[in-house]
């Protein structure tokens, strides 16, 4: 189970690493904080840059705790918020499948990271290391509770900028 949990924790937390960078820097591929930030001003998540800057620090910090098994229902959380943010702006309309642009992928990743919360990120882990006992029904709860927490928080701001610049309506708000 050691193994497993410490695979589970890297391909995840270190996934996310780079997701977040690709926003943060432009590394691997990425867009970088302003074209990423464009694209979020087009879905109503405003200012676009700021938002765009704060997911992929999310992402990255979320990635680290995550693969470091440091914290692990806080980079949970991080990392949630996010995904919940990324269904619900992008890829709701088109449904649950990726090949048509869903949230079948996002999902995947919720499921890892409320599983990893519940179960606890392993005895190969700096929470084990440092004797935090961090896992269970409640934490796992508690991370999904705050990640919806964080998204809801994130639409609301990015809705509210739009209303006051006189933007064009933003996403979810169909």
């Amino acid at each position: 189970m050691e193994l497993g949990l410490l695979v589970l924790r890297l391909v995840v937390g270190l996934l996310m690493i780079g997701h977040g960078t690709q926003k943060l820097f432009g590394w691997f591929a990425g867009h970088g904080p302003a074209r990423t930030g464009t694209f979020f001003d087009s879905l109503g998540l405003r200012p676009g840059t700021r938002m765009a800057l704060a997911a992929g620090a999310a992402e990255a910090t979320g990635g680290v705790l995550i693969a470091a098994g440091l914290l692990t229902p806080v980079g949970a959380a991080l990392l949630s918020a996010v995904m919940i943010t990324a269904i619900w702006s992008v890829h709701r309309p088109a449904g649950l499948w990726a090949a048509e642009g869903g949230y079948e992928y996002n999902l995947v990743l919720l499921a890892s990271l409320f599983a990893l919360s519940a179960v606890g990120p392993g005895n190969w882990s700096l929470d084990h290391a440092l004797g935090l006992d961090m896992a269970g029904e409640g934490w796992a709860l508690a991370q999904l509770g705050a990640g919806v927490l964080g998204a809801a928080t994130i639409l609301s701001a990015g809705r509210a900028t739009a209303r006051r610049t006189g933007s064009a309506q933003p996403a979810g708000g169909r």
